[in-house]
């Protein structure tokens, strides 16, 4: 009995340790997957929250990141409203010299009315602001930053002279950059589309060499202030395949030049790009010379036509002058009105004139013509009222008149027998010479074409060279 006391006395102990132990003790394999089935069904949130994670650790930046760099330069004391000191350091040391080149992408729309043409560019500008000078060459620092928006630094107010429109453009993302190097220069690089006039002039058109600029200058400082120059290579590059991409034009040389100007306010500085562009001809040679001598040509084929046929002539003559007139003012409706003559309009007026004329000699043939038929019924009446006898100058006998006539045919055939062996003679018995109507028309059918020639040769000669429109 006292054994069985002391048993369980024992156990009793070996409990109460188990359910006192240390929560934190670690328990072995099997005791720990009989606990996981048996708290499987008892999980709570409080459980879940006992769970701890790793505490966030922040990566450390390096001390020279672009970033604290930018805020370092930005935020001791730069004022983005003054411009870079001079050279000595002092604002009064000397203009900011600002380096500028450009890539022409596209010409397109050379507007002839309105005098004026659209170019895109890359427009490129470069110059030096010590107070953004963050380091040296060969340090560790990166050579340039980017800045981004809301980054404002001081910049030049160029602006181009003979703009009309312009914009920058914005997709898929504003297409400029600002970049900041290590020793002060800043380059600033834009993609933007113009609408530039364009003074042309036209004396050679369509046969015109045109010059067109781009003026680029400061709006509001003088030469004091800010000197543009150049880039020394390349200070106007070219997409390939530019020069013969446009429709009517072919760009055939660039260059530059300065234009500074002076106003009442100051000289401001200034640089112009000079494109020279000349007129393709070979539009102009089919649509309307080719078309217009055929014109000229076929209001020749009446001197052709017999001069009895009345509505042929003239509806030939009035169409070929309707149709001129139309292609007149069909070229005409492409140009500026301009006070002095093109030489379009020498070529129109000629050709116009041709045609007139033909129109004006069959006038001419006919009133001819009938002043003919006119005299010879009133000089037949006058025979009829005549006596029935004529007198022979050769016998002094009075024979009829029928004997008379046929007398008078023998002699003319036998006088034209004896003169057979006459060239001219016998050219003039085929082509009628005597009658005066037919004769306007055979002089007609070389005279027309020979002037129309002689035409040809001089204005070709004179026009045929394209001749550079400089302006003064």
């Amino acid at each position: 009995m006292i054994s069985r006391l002391i048993v369980t006395s024992l156990l009793l102990v070996d409990i109460h340790a188990y359910h006192s132990r240390p929560k934190s003790e670690e328990q072995s394999p099997m005791h720990k997957s009989s606990d996981l089935f048996e708290d499987d069904q008892s999980t709570t949130l409080e459980s879940i929250a006992r769970i701890s994670a790793p505490p966030h650790v922040p990566i450390e930046q390096p001390q020279t990141s672009d970033t604290e760099i930018l805020e370092h330069l930005l935020t001791r004391g730069y004022d983005h409203r003054v411009r870079p000191p001079g050279e000595d350091g002092t604002i009064h040391g000397g203009p900011v010299v600002v380096s500028v080149n450009m890539l022409l992408r596209s010409i397109s729309k050379i507007d002839n009315v309105n005098m004026e043409y659209s170019v895109q560019l890359t427009f490129r500008e470069s110059w030096v602001d010590k107070r953004l000078s963050y380091g040296v060459k060969g340090d560790a620092r990166p050579d340039f930053l980017i800045l981004t928006a809301g980054q404002e630094i001081w910049m030049p107010d160029s602006f181009f002279q003979n703009e009309k429109q312009a914009y920058k453009h914005m997709i898929d993302k504003p297409n400029i950059l600002i970049r900041v190097h290590k020793d002060g220069t800043i380059l600033y690089s834009v993609r933007i589309s113009l609408v530039l006039s364009c003074p042309m002039h036209l004396q050679y058109y369509p046969m015109d060499v045109q010059q067109c600029f781009i003026d680029l200058a400061s709006y509001a400082y003088t030469t004091k202030d800010i000197e543009y120059v150049w880039k020394e290579e390349n200070p106007v590059q070219l997409k390939a395949g530019l020069s013969s991409s446009l429709p009517s034009f072919q760009l055939t040389n660039t260059s530059t030049t300065y234009c500074t100007s002076k106003t009442n306010t100051g000289a401001y500085s200034c640089l112009r790009t000079i494109l020279q562009l000349r007129r393709q001809f070979s539009y102009y040679l089919l649509q309307l010379y080719i078309p217009s001598c055929m014109l000229v040509i076929v209001s020749w084929v009446s001197f052709w036509i017999d001069r009895t046929a009345v509505p042929a002539r003239v509806t030939l003559g009035v169409t070929t002058l309707l149709t001129m007139t139309t292609q007149s003012s069909g070229i005409n409706a492409k140009l500026p009105p301009v006070a002095y003559i093109k030489a379009i309009d020498v070529w129109i007026g000629a050709c116009m004139t041709f045609i007139f004329c033909a129109l004006l000699e069959f006038a001419w043939v006919t009133y001819i013509a009938n002043k003919q038929d006119a005299s010879k019924r009133a000089r037949l009446d006058k025979e009829k009222t005549e006596l029935p006898f004529l007198q022979n100058s050769h016998n002094d006998v009075w024979v009829p008149r029928e004997v008379a006539e046929q007398e008078r045919e023998v002699m003319t055939v036998r006088l034209n027998r004896r003169q057979s062996n006459s060239f001219w003679k016998w050219i003039k018995t085929k082509t009628e010479w005597n009658d005066k109507s037919k004769r306007a028309d055979l002089i007609s059918r070389v005279m027309f074409p020979v002037l129309f020639l002689t035409f040809n040769i001089s204005y070709w000669t004179h026009y045929g060279q394209y001749g550079v429109a400089i302006s003064t």
